[in-house]
């Protein structure tokens, strides 16, 4: 059975950097496309950043403004989000997704597979 999860989450003071990671398992993901979303108290859940497992090719929420990088290693079958110059608006609960139906899902309903969330908080 597939699974995603992740870890990494704490508690931040702002301008700090902080790494999160997925680690996927259950089935091949290698054609799937991952991504973190994240969800606030009272917003929306967003996606933060894409990665198409097979290339590496990658989308940002434009919010991230070079401030995150979502990345992928094969070996450990792991997709990590590092986060650099960290905001108290990024303040949320992060979740690894994984879609084995769309390349390139931008939406929330394309994703099939999530993980339970890893709680980010950034203090001013």
């Amino acid at each position: 059975q597939a699974q995603l999860v992740e870890s990494g989450g704490g508690l931040v003071q702002a301008g700090d950097s902080l790494k999160l990671s997925c680690a996927a398992s259950g089935r091949p993901f290698s054609r799937s496309t991952m991504a973190w979303f994240r969800q606030a108290p009272g917003k929306e859940r967003e996606l933060v950043a894409s990665l198409i497992w097979s290339d590496a090719s990658t989308y940002y929420g434009d919010f991230v403004k070079g401030r995150f990088a979502i990345s992928r290693d094969n070996a450990k079958n792991t997709v990590d989000l590092q986060m650099n110059s960290l905001k108290p608006e990024d303040t949320a609960v992060y979740y690894c997704a994984a879609s084995s139906t769309v390349i390139s899902a931008r939406r929330e309903y394309e994703y099939n597979y999530w993980g339970q969330g890893t709680q980010v908080t950034v203090s001013s």
